[in-house]
């Protein structure tokens, strides 16, 4: 009797036992199979419509841990498709509970409570703030600390979600210490670690010249410069891209990036098969150059211009830009600098951009750049219209497709190239009688100031119609335009005035019909 009771029992517990058994392989196969389903995008609204944040929930709490990371990892895949299934993860207050396994958990659960954190931030910075309040960023900063590079890629990687929202959320990071870390991170092996830190570590800088400050306190500079040789193309993609944010805030903070000896290493990536290394590098070398006359020499010495305009003439779209306002940026200071940029032949890409491009904001960036070339000296601005830029110029001008930006960029920089230049053959394709009174008045301007003491200029003037289309312009009275064109018409005998001059009849036919030898 004694046995048949001990089988009873035995029988009994091994029901039980199957019966859990079933339990945990059914929870393991629901959270494989929602996981699975929430990488594909059709799927998600009927997960949604379902109530699967409901059912998730508890089993991050559960006993079985494959189970609490299938449901972490669901989740985030759940909250990364859109900011209103975020939302639900954030109402469904189960950021608490993986704060909570952050520092409890294994290392496996942490990498996915990590992601979650990670997706639930990128969308906006209120659920960036939500993550923030639930006090996730201490215990991200204390990931950083662990052994295992994935738990550390996890949290650096939603820590930099977290602050590139906006400088407070930047604040809360770094007040919890996270500089440090991320770039002891940096100085991990771990390729994809070093990567994540330094975006992250870019993502705190951008905000402002206290963010950068601190980055830079923490020796960032000091072990992201020497990545710029690395073999790795992402790498140097977020090296440079740190580098650029921290220098473009003050004449400090990029005197700092220059002394972590970058130059001329970094103007070979703009040669780098990577578009993307090629354009952050140039953004790079645009945020040093842009601050003073002294940092620009500097790109200049170290032969910085010639890569510059092979990088503007062999890119296109946006990823010119860096390269075209770079150029800008040097030629504005001196007309030394300026003249560098000239001798590297530089002006024909310049050019070829404002002529070329699509987008009004690159071909604005190209016109402002060769008014910063043209404007400094005579010989500066026979340099700009030996290339035929000023029609350029002046066609972008008139284009009613044209934005207001382009539009003004155009017309400063014409001013500023036509008052410098004094080679009239230039300025002749300018003067015709459906140019806009506002750049004639320039253009006869320095017609005016020429002609006068200037013989053989006077005469070429008269041979290449220049003074017959001059008298076609109806030119307000009182007006500059009418006083250039009042000094040029003195430069002549009246007669010859009058017969280019279409409101005075013409005579002179009549005079041959009635000469007599």
């Amino acid at each position: 009797l004694k046995l048949q009771f001990l089988y009873f029992i035995g029988k009994m517990s091994r029901q039980m036992m199957q019966t859990f058994e079933e339990y945990q392989r059914a929870r393991v196969k629901f959270v494989q199979a929602v996981a699975e389903f929430a990488t594909r995008p059709p799927y998600i609204l009927a997960l949604k419509s379902a109530g699967v944040m409901a059912l998730l929930r508890p089993l991050l709490l559960d006993n079985v841990e494959s189970v609490q990371q299938s449901a972490a990892l669901a989740l985030g895949r759940l909250a990364a498709y859109s900011d209103e299934l975020a939302e639900q993860v954030v109402q469904q207050d189960i950021l608490q509970q993986l704060v909570y396994s952050l520092s409890e958990q294994n290392r496996y659960y942490k990498k996915s409570a990590a992601f979650v954190l990670r997706s639930v931030a990128k969308h906006s910075p209120q659920l960036a703030q939500a993550v923030v309040d639930a006090g996730a960023v201490d215990q991200l900063v204390g990931c950083l600390e662990e052994f295992d590079p994935g738990v550390k890629e996890g949290a650096a990687w939603a820590l930099g979600y977290i602050a590139r929202h906006n400088a407070d959320l930047a604040q809360a990071v770094v007040d919890n210490g996270a500089t440090h870390y991320l770039v002891l991170c940096v100085q991990e092996p771990e390729l994809t670690l070093k990567r994540i830190a330094a975006s992250t570590l870019s993502d705190i800088a951008k905000h402002s010249p206290e963010l950068a400050q601190v980055v830079v306190d923490s020796c960032a500079i000091n072990h992201l410069a020497p990545l710029i040789t690395s073999t790795d193309s992402k790498l140097k993609r977020q090296v440079c891209q740190c580098l650029a944010q921290i220098a473009k805030h003050s004449v400090e903070l990029a005197e700092l990036v220059v002394e972590g000896e970058i130059f001329p290493k970094i103007f070979s990536l703009l040669k780098d098969l990577d578009d993307v290394v090629r354009k952050n590098a140039a953004t790079c070398i645009r945020e040093v150059a842009k601050h003073t006359p002294e940092l620009a020499q500097l790109i200049v010495n170290a032969g910085g211009v010639g890569a510059l305009v092979d990088y503007v003439q062999e890119t296109t779209g946006n990823a010119r830009l860096p390269g075209i306002m770079t150029l800008g940026y040097i030629s504005a200071f001196s007309d030394t600098l300026a003249l560098a940029v000239v001798v590297s032949r530089g002006i024909p890409p310049l050019g070829h951009a404002l002529e070329k491009e699509t987008e009004d904001h690159l071909r604005a960036a190209a016109a402002w750049s060769l008014g910063q070339i043209g404007r400094h000296t005579p010989e500066h601005a026979k340099s700009v219209a030996d290339c035929n830029i000023l029609p350029k110029l002046l066609d972008a001008y008139l284009d009613k497709d044209s934005s207001e930006d382009l539009k003004m960029k155009a017309k400063r920089s014409l001013k500023s190239v036509i008052m410098k230049c004094v080679h009239l053959p230039a300025l002749e394709p300018l003067l015709h009688n459906n140019a806009p009174h506002n750049i004639l008045k320039y253009v006869c301007g320095q017609f005016a100031k020429i002609l006068p003491n200037d013989i053989g200029a006077k005469r070429e003037f008269v041979a290449n119609r220049g003074l017959a289309t001059l008298q076609k312009v109806k030119a307000e009275p009182g007006s500059k335009l009418q006083e250039a064109i009042m000094i040029i018409n003195k430069c002549y005998p009246p007669e010859i005035v009058d017969y280019f001059d279409p409101s005075t009849p013409n005579t002179f036919l009549d005079k041959i019909d009635t000469y007599q030898s």
